[in-house]
């Protein structure tokens, strides 16, 4: 039994930045501290600093009750563990590697059944934001057990308990990846049109960021019509939405920029129109995105 002024001791699977950065977190917060990764160089910085680098995933498990775990997916999960299910028994799996909602939910099954806890997370930030208490990880499984790992949790970010759905973490974090990448993409489109008019990034960047923080009005107020199925065409109308649309798209064009973006985003738009959506706010498109074509 550790002293009960020692800091439980933490497993660091995968070695990626975010690994790396978590596993340095603990480090700098005096936990003991194990890591695995397939590539054993990754570790050599974190070894210098106090880690102890185990000699496979069986090794890494049995060293501590923690276990975080930052691989690429869940299938990454069940190829480093699927040879260690004798070590699973008695682990809290901390599963912060990105995948599906149904995946999470087929994971935390597979990890009960061979003895572990089992808690799906979602983190909200880059690796350096890891240690920042602004910073947020999403987590979902059984109460009892977020409960009985939050202390070390909270070592890596606050954290926003979703529920005892092992599906529901991944589900809020790949809901923010949404939104993140494809306004980063259309970040990128606009940038594209501006330099094929000789405007460089930093002239036109202040521009676009007042957009960008217009955003959360922007949502707050759609989302309570949205909730209550209600799309009036008060405060703007979807065909001139399409209108709009299609001037980027030919802006677009006109400067020699693929519009291939704008064009998918003109035709999901259009075809609201055609749904009989003209009038109402562009937020009856959602209607036509819970019932995609075939």
């Amino acid at each position: 039994m550790r002293e009960a002024t020692q800091k439980p001791s933490v497993t660091v699977i995968g070695l990626g930045p975010m690994g790396r950065a978590m596993a340095g977190t603990y480090l700098d917060s005096g936990h003991p501290v194990t890591v695995w990764n397939r590539t054993t160089s990754r570790a050599d910085d974190l070894v210098a600093r106090g880690a102890t680098l185990a000699a496979g995933p069986a090794e890494a498990l049995s060293a501590s009750e923690f276990v975080v775990l930052s691989l690429t997916d869940l299938d990454a999960m069940y190829a480093v563990l699927g040879s260690a299910i004798d070590a699973l028994p008695g682990r809290m799996l901390i599963n912060l590697s990105s995948d599906t909602p149904d995946k999470a939910r087929a994971a935390a099954t597979w990890a009960g059944g061979h003895g572990a806890r089992y808690l799906t997370g979602g983190v909200t930030t880059s690796p350096d934001g890891i240690g920042d208490r602004d910073s947020v990880t999403f987590y979902s499984g059984p109460k009892s057990v977020f409960e009985a790992g939050r202390e070390v949790l909270e070592v890596l970010t606050s954290t926003d308990y979703r529920g005892e759905d092992p599906g529901l973490a991944a589900l809020y974090y790949q809901l923010q990846m949404g939104v993140f990448w494809t306004t980063s993409l259309a970040f990128l489109h606009s940038l594209a049109v501006a330099d094929a008019h000789g405007i460089k990034a930093a002239e036109v960047v202040p521009y676009l960021s007042t957009t960008a923080r217009s955003m959360p009005d922007f949502f707050g107020f759609y989302s309570p019509r949205i909730d209550a199925g209600e799309h009036p065409g008060d405060v703007d109308r979807l065909a001139m939405g399409v209108a709009s649309v299609d001037h980027v798209a030919r802006t677009s064009k006109d400067a020699g920029v693929d519009a291939s973006l704008i064009e998918t985003v003109l035709a999901i738009f259009e075809r609201g129109v055609k749904a009989g959506h003209a009038e109402s706010s562009f937020t009856s498109l959602i209607e036509g995105l819970r019932r995609p074509v075939a």
